[in-house]
């Protein structure tokens, strides 16, 4: 392993008296994030911002409140788009929704929501199956700005060409353009998409089990993780699911180190797709 030159050391040292700043200031935790992708996102936050140092970034941070939604921005920034990876989204229309029929109501929580692209797409498929009335939708962040931009619905319109190409992928059953209104070059969707939708302030991190769920999709958030924080969310999910409830994670996300693997059967394997065991 190359050994950290004397600047790098002090900008590790600076870097975590960041994290822990910003946890005893404001309560958000990034500490057991995976190091290398906080690391990352701190410089570019310290070159774009204008400070010189990460602790000048720290004394901005500490002094200026107003500083920490734009630091935010850059440490829980995800690049997402409406039903990314469509074999997904496909496998939960045509192999989770069946099951999820049997219920009189659901609770659908997608955990780490960010911009609400995943949010929209699963409202738009349970609309499509005919599951929407009887869902109430979770849709939670640790970013204020981006549970925003999720509740707004707006997007670039230059986006939504992939859109409906992986609504068309996912087994879409209308167009997508029924869902939004596009002008300004901007794509407004429904107002009636949120209806049922509850949008929070969670952390995964630190926040407790809320309530009890029939599907979970948390899709390319604990990645950013450590290993005890990603079992600290997983054991979140066992609990907030109910039994044979299902969980969704991300293409480079398993379940297959974590303590609680032994509650959860492989579902979909190739999609990430578990159901909690029935105890």
């Amino acid at each position: 392993m190359k050994e950290m030159s004397a600047p790098e050391k002090v900008e590790d040292i600076e870097i975590r008296l960041l994290l822990e700043a910003l946890y005893h200031q404001y309560h958000y935790d990034f500490r057991n994030y995976a190091m290398a992708s906080v690391k990352r996102r701190l410089k570019q936050a310290r070159e774009q911002l204008g400070f010189a140092t990460i602790s000048a970034l720290q004394e901005s941070v500490l002094h200026n409140p107003a500083m920490v939604p734009r630091l935010l921005g850059y440490l829980t920034v995800q690049v997402s788009e409406m039903f990314r990876d469509p074999s997904y989204f496909r496998a939960i229309r045509e192999k989770v929704v069946p099951h999820l029929r049997t219920y009189p109501s659901l609770k659908v929580w997608v955990a780490g929501c960010s911009g609400g692209e995943e949010l929209y797409s699963l409202v738009i498929l349970f609309r499509e199956e005919g599951l929407e009335e009887r869902t109430l939708f979770y849709a939670t962040d640790i970013n204020q700005e981006a549970l925003q931009i999720a509740e707004a619905g707006i997007y670039n319109l230059d986006r939504i060409q992939l859109f409906t190409e992986n609504h068309r992928k996912s087994g879409g059953k209308s167009s997508l353009s029924d869902y939004y209104t596009a002008a300004y070059g901007r794509a407004s969707f429904d107002k009636t998409l949120r209806q049922q939708v509850v949008f929070s302030d969670h952390s995964l991190v630190t926040d407790a089990v809320f309530a009890e769920m029939h599907l979970i999709s948390c899709r390319n958030v604990m990645i950013y993780f450590d290993r005890p924080l990603q079992d600290r969310a997983l054991g979140l999910f066992r609990e907030s699911l109910a039994r044979k409830g299902f969980l969704g994670l991300g293409a480079k996300e398993s379940l297959r180190f974590s303590q609680h693997a032994d509650a959860f059967n492989d579902f979909v394997r190739e999609e990430k797709i578990y159901q909690r065991d029935g105890r």
